[in-house]
């Protein structure tokens, strides 16, 4: 898995590497036999992650549920031999017409937006992954968190790991441990097997924290600094290690950062970024002494490290966006400090 190519040609060399299983996922989804249910599958990650699942075990029922807003998203998850369903997950009846499955990801959530609709924000991150726990309660359950219910923590020591008590700034950081504790109410008390994986930032050519700076370095506009260092990973990592966590889903609901192992500063990262791309990059404020950042440890213990290093991701993300790649218009915000999104 370690043999990569020195740059990503088009959007289907990347979905094709995205979703290029190895042995160890192989492995641990042999041990949790049965279909998988995605709810929500078609976000950024969702559509590899059940490509994935499928190239892993070509026998399996994977069945995508999802609104299908992009066009031709659906289609082209079809033609992988992935079962897509159409459901609003906030409908009662609808949750309740889908199929049983004994093995659930649950990927729908609410971020953008949540600034002047923090109800609906809630409802989407609390309300739902409540019914979805009650709904699936003889099933596993691996549900997508966020590193944003950490603290704000010094980028000059180790980051905080799973010990560390949340203290998420904002109603999205809020409701997001709210979904955290919803799931740890319904393993407690059902004795529902679950699994958490506390996400902090996955990379994909298209989208990310590498994205997001390449695109300005590339059109010279200025780097944000205050949020000066943060965490990233592969997202074929990340949806690996997702559908690998199936079988380590039990009744104490753990729950793990997800991350790579390196703190990158935001200004060598535009740095490193302006030299491929021949840009000089320009900045726009100072670092601040604290930063959203997790320390994956646990992770790397369950999984190993992550199998694209950093700098292979800078030379894909600064390939891609010098070349004009597609983007999907997705920004990361991380920058964004005060919670407000």
């Amino acid at each position: 898995m370690g043999d990569w190519p020195a740059r990503i040609a088009d959007e289907a060399m990347l979905e094709e590497l995205m979703s290029r299983p190895d042995p160890a996922l192989v492995a641990d989804l042999a041990k949790v036999p049965g279909d998988i249910l995605v709810l929500g599958a078609a976000g950024k990650m969702g559509p590899t992650l059940c490509r994935l699942a499928r190239r892993a075990d070509p026998a399996r029922r994977v069945i995508a549920v999802a609104r299908w807003s992009e066009p031709g998203l659906r289609e082209r998850m079809e033609s992988w031999g992935i079962e897509c369903l159409t459901a609003e997950l906030l409908d009662d009846a609808a949750l309740a017409a889908l199929p049983d499955a004994p093995n659930v990801i649950f990927m729908a959530a609410r971020k953008f937006g949540s600034t002047g609709n923090e109800a609906l924000t809630w409802a989407m991150n609390v309300q739902l992954p409540a019914r979805v726990a009650a709904r699936w309660a003889t099933s596993r359950i691996v549900f997508f968190s966020t590193g944003n219910v950490l603290p704000m923590w010094p980028v000059n020591g180790p980051a905080p790991d799973e010990e560390v008590a949340p203290s998420p700034i904002g109603d999205y950081a809020a409701s997001c441990l709210g979904r955290e504790r919803a799931f740890q109410h319904a393993a407690a008390t059902r004795g529902t097997l679950c699994f958490g994986i506390r996400l902090n930032y996955a990379i994909d050519c298209r989208y990310g924290v590498i994205h997001d700076i390449a695109t300005k370095v590339w059109h010279g506009t200025p780097v944000p600094l205050a949020m000066g260092h943060a965490n990233v990973i592969w997202q074929g990592d990340a949806n690996a290690w997702t559908l690998r966590a199936l079988a380590r889903a039990d009744a104490t609901c753990p729950i793990l950062n997800v991350t790579g192992p390196e703190t990158v500063s935001i200004r060598w990262l535009a740095q490193k970024l302006g030299a491929r791309m021949d840009r000089q990059p320009e900045f726009a404020g100072e670092e601040a002494p604290t930063a959203l950042l997790s320390n994956a440890a646990r992770a790397f213990a369950s999984f190993g490290y992550p199998t694209v290093p950093l700098l292979t991701l800078i030379d894909w993300v600064a390939d891609w966006v010098a070349a004009g790649g597609r983007a999907l218009g997705k920004a990361t915000k991380f920058e964004v400090r005060d919670g407000r999104f």
